[in-house]
């Protein structure tokens, strides 16, 4: 019942902001050239998908920004943990690792097509690199919070280097992995957007190119609209991921709880 009553809630919300922007919008006469009605936002929303358009371009994007955050997310992972693990690895390839992702991605687009050439991987890899940093970062702070009694303890009874790291310190860092993996989904949309700007024949990005020009701002409304939503599914899907995982997780406990007492 409460899950039920909540999503009714949200879809009223949702409704009531479309009203209320849909009259703003005729009340004060905006020009569709600058913020067009929702109405109109919808009709070019059906028209694409209508017309078969939509679904080719979101295909597109969506495969580049999976592929490109799971090779991102393996990266980050491995570099992350060869950091926390590591204090020569630390000291010697970390601040280059910093300065690299401190370079805008829009700047290393161009150059990134130019060496792996226009198409999905350049693009892949452009998502990789954009999403990469977040991951590492939370796995190198989730797994340097360890315990230190926890890990001498460990020592103390012959515990190997392997089985001190599958046995605290892995455990101990998955919320923090989790915690990454959800923001980095989401730069990997953002990194996906930012390959599509510089260079490439098909994609939701190029779409909003193409619209741009052509002076199609409720097409790009409509657009933008499809990204949200995308994004907000993709997030969900990570934090399905991350109740199931973390089911012995004390943050988790009240949402499972929730969801026994719904059922």
């Amino acid at each position: 019942m409460h899950k039920a009553r909540d999503v009714a809630l949200t879809v009223a919300i949702f409704c009531a902001s479309v009203l209320v922007g849909e009259l703003m919008v005729r009340v004060l006469q905006v020009p569709t050239y600058i913020l067009p009605a929702p109405s109109k936002v919808a009709i070019a929303l059906w028209r694409g998908f209508a017309s078969g358009l939509y679904q080719k371009h979101l295909l597109h994007t969506l495969t580049e920004t999976l592929l490109g955050f799971v090779l991102g997310s393996a990266v980050g992972l491995l570099l992350g943990a060869a950091v926390a693990l590591n204090r020569y690895v630390e000291y010697f390839f970390y601040p280059y690792i910093v300065m690299f992702q401190s370079v805008p991605k829009v700047a290393l687009a161009p150059l990134i097509v130019v060496w792996f050439g226009l198409g999905l991987k350049s693009q892949v890899v452009n998502v990789a690199l954009v999403a990469c940093f977040p991951l590492l970062v939370n796995t190198i702070a989730g797994l340097k919070s360890a315990d230190e009694d926890r890990i001498n303890l460990m020592r103390s009874l012959a515990a190997s280097r392997s089985q001190v790291f599958w046995m605290l310190r892995l455990p101990n860092a998955l919320p923090f992995v989790m915690a990454g993996l959800e923001v980095s989904m989401i730069f990997a949309l953002i990194g996906a957007i930012v390959a599509e700007f510089v260079g490439s024949p098909v994609g939701l990005g190029m779409l909003i190119q193409s619209m741009n020009f052509n002076l199609d701002v409720a097409g790009q409304f409509s657009v933008l609209l499809l990204l949200s939503i995308m994004g907000l599914l993709l997030n969900r899907c990570i934090l399905l991921i991350r109740r199931r995982i973390l089911f012995w997780d004390t943050s988790e406990k009240p949402q499972l709880e929730q969801e026994r007492v719904v059922i």
